[in-house]
């Protein structure tokens, strides 16, 4: 009984993050063409340092598909989906662990430099190339490079923050993961 009420906790928390996360990437994010400044990361890469890579790309997945749906922005590809759930399971995959706190350079660091360089610079970038044929792939990559400068320290500033939370929470549930 104990493992089914924590995936119905996990599952609830997840769908809070979810909502969570169409409300800073929708309303609390600068978006323009082609560029997505803010901090929409932070409750998929919660999901994934509290419950690992499966339910950080669940977070991630559902989140950009119900915020599309929900409230579309600009066109909608479903690579952007596809990178989103990929990004979860990164983040999962460096971030996870029993007690909720990771080191910098051998957790924080490759994850968020995967997410930001190769799935959001380099993958997105094609989606957006397909989606706005007003200019080529490189013309992108370099428009979306000041995005990236700005968001892979700020990514490398929060993330330890998570990390610190979510051993705080897992110690005071006494919940470790299961």
């Amino acid at each position: 009984m104990k493992k089914k009420s924590y995936y119905i906790s996990a599952l609830c928390v997840c769908a809070a993050l979810s909502a969570l996360e169409i409300v800073l990437n929708r309303f609390g994010s600068i978006n323009t063409m082609g560029l997505k400044i803010g901090f929409a990361f932070v409750p998929p890469t919660f999901a994934a340092i509290l419950f690992g890579p499966v339910w950080g790309a669940a977070v991630y997945a559902v989140s950009d598909l119900l915020g599309a749906i929900l409230f579309p922005i600009g066109p909608y590809h479903p690579g952007f989906t596809v990178c989103a759930a990929l990004m979860g399971v990164c983040a999962g995959l460096f971030l996870y662990n029993k007690s909720g706190s990771v080191r910098f350079f051998t957790s924080i660091l490759p994850c968020v430099l995967i997410n930001c360089i190769v799935f959001g610079l380099f993958i997105n970038t094609a989606w957006v190339s397909m989606l706005y044929d007003s200019r080529t792939y490189w013309g992108w990559f370099i428009y979306r490079l000041g995005e990236y400068a700005i968001l892979i320290p700020v990514e490398l500033l929060i993330i330890p923050l998570l990390s610190g939370v979510a051993s705080k929470v897992l110690r005071q549930t006494g919940s470790g993961k299961e």
